[in-house]
């Protein structure tokens, strides 16, 4: 098969499009024929090493969690699923070599879901890693109907997720974005708020009794403007900032999870939350795809289609 391989530690310029073998297919898993897989920073991140302190690699690295495709071939003690069958999933592993930058991948079910029919591959290889973060954060918050919720970096891909999921649970949301972001944000249903000095201010004119909950895509002191905010310090989570637990918050990393999968794929199906794809490139532009993501100013989700 054809997959986008790193032989060590390196940056886009290191990616390349080489022949490797087909994937072993476990007990518990499926073999996936790929029809599109998510880009996310942890991608760039982990090839470059940044993650070697806590997490196994091994090469030649296929990068990439995220994916959306067909099953091939059902492995042993896998009925979960059936050859046809159309899933999405965060295929995370125990150690990171065999990703989804490839033409098939082999993934626990555990890892899996269907793919919703109201999303198109590509939106659904957006979804997994972006919207578990976001739905994993707003459980850890315990996010209720009718409170107010603060997103920090709310255009972004995990944010734009966090930001449909909360108005789907009926809570108000303000979320800090550029300018050029404010209409997209109104679209998905938040108020929009400019990041930057002075924003705990422009957040209190909004909200004068501060927010009840607050989340944290971006770092950069995110965590302790929420915390000026929120009625109940306890109630931030933040997937970058690592001393968040020892303010009293919550640090969230993303991990699979075939349930909150599933309750994804029934907010999409009921067309309470979508994937906006900002840029979906073929497999063999995998570098420029990372070097999109590098830059730090994508609206949504960045996608390679297989």
């Amino acid at each position: 098969m054809k997959a986008i391989t790193l032989d060590k530690y390196g940056s886009a310029d290191d990616l390349r499009l080489t022949d490797v073998p087909d994937p072993k297919v476990a007990p518990a898993e499926v073999l996936i024929r790929v029809k599109a897989a998510g880009v996310n920073p942890v991608d760039w991140k982990l090839a470059a090493g940044y993650l070697d302190p806590i997490m196994e690699v091994r090469f030649p690295l296929i990068s990439g969690w995220d994916v959306a495709g067909v099953v091939e071939r059902v492995g042993l003690d896998a009925g979960e699923f059936a050859v046809g069958d159309e899933v999405f999933g965060y295929a995370r592993k125990d150690w990171a070599q065999n990703g989804t930058y490839a033409e098939l991948v082999s993934a626990p079910v555990r890892t899996l879901a269907r793919k919703p029919a109201a999303l198109t591959w590509e939106q659904a290889a957006g979804l997994p890693l972006a919207g578990l973060t976001a739905y994993q954060c707003i459980k850890r918050v315990g996010l209720r109907t009718g409170e107010t919720l603060l997103v920090h970096a709310a255009a972004g891909g995990v944010g734009s997720l966090a930001v449909q999921i909360a108005v789907a649970l009926g809570a108000r949301v303000i979320g800090t974005a550029s300018e050029r972001n404010h209409a997209f944000l109104r679209e998905l249903g938040a108020e929009p708020v400019t990041y930057g000095d002075g924003l705990a201010d422009r957040v209190r004119q909004l909200a004068p009794e501060g927010v009840d909950t607050a989340l944290d895509f971006v770092g950069d002191g995110a965590v302790d403007v929420s915390q000026q905010l929120l009625r109940n310090r306890e109630r931030v989570a933040s997937i970058t900032e690592g001393e968040v637990e020892e303010k009293g918050g919550h640090y969230v990393w993303v991990r699979p999870n075939a349930a909150d999968l599933a309750d994804l794929a029934e907010l999409a199906d009921a067309r309470k939350i979508t994937v906006h794809v900002e840029h979906a490139l073929p497999l063999a532009e995998a570098a420029e795809a990372w070097r999109l993501s590098q830059a730090g100013h994508t609206r949504g989700k960045i996608v390679l289609t297989v």
